[in-house]
């Protein structure tokens, strides 16, 4: 049984530590991103640590029960799920789930991402949340206000 079936969702679920970097494979937060994601991601840190930046993971791929955990969350602390929405996806929609999708952690990582991301595909796709990144090998058309903007998301 995970941590997060007994309450605090553990290592298994994708929960992080602090000091966690897109190269530790022995957190499934990482380890299950991807492939393309995280490929795109350590060639970003490659290039960015040469610039004294390094990537932080706070939050990679999750296990359903997790985003479930933090959806309960999301919708105690702003009060309804529309509200939540905003900041948190269902289980069913959560790229985070589908090992989709990274929150990269600390300024001056979010600050280069934000500069030289686009030269490997990662794009920030919600203007509320500078720290998620997603692959888009293909480029980016236009950034969603928030997840409730976001078609890929609605159930």
């Amino acid at each position: 049984m995970t941590r997060a079936a007994i309450g605090a969702p553990g290592k298994d679920d994708g929960a992080v530590p602090a000091g966690v970097t897109v190269f530790d494979d022995e957190y499934p937060a990482v380890a299950n991103l991807d492939p393309a994601l995280l490929s795109s991601l350590r060639r970003a840190a490659t290039d960015a640590a040469r610039d004294g930046v390094t990537f932080y993971v706070n939050s990679g791929w999750r296990s359903p029960s997790y985003q479930g955990e933090l959806l309960r969350e999301g919708i105690r602390k702003y009060g309804s799920e529309e509200e939540a929405a905003r900041w948190v996806a269902t289980p069913e929609t959560s790229r985070h789930v589908r090992g989709l999708a990274v929150d990269i952690g600390h300024s001056k990582a979010k600050s280069w991402l934000s500069e030289h991301g686009a030269a490997y595909g990662l794009f920030q796709i919600y203007r509320n949340e500078p720290w998620h990144y997603e692959l888009r090998p293909d480029g980016w058309v236009e950034m969603y206000p928030d997840p409730t903007h976001d078609p890929r998301l609605q159930r």
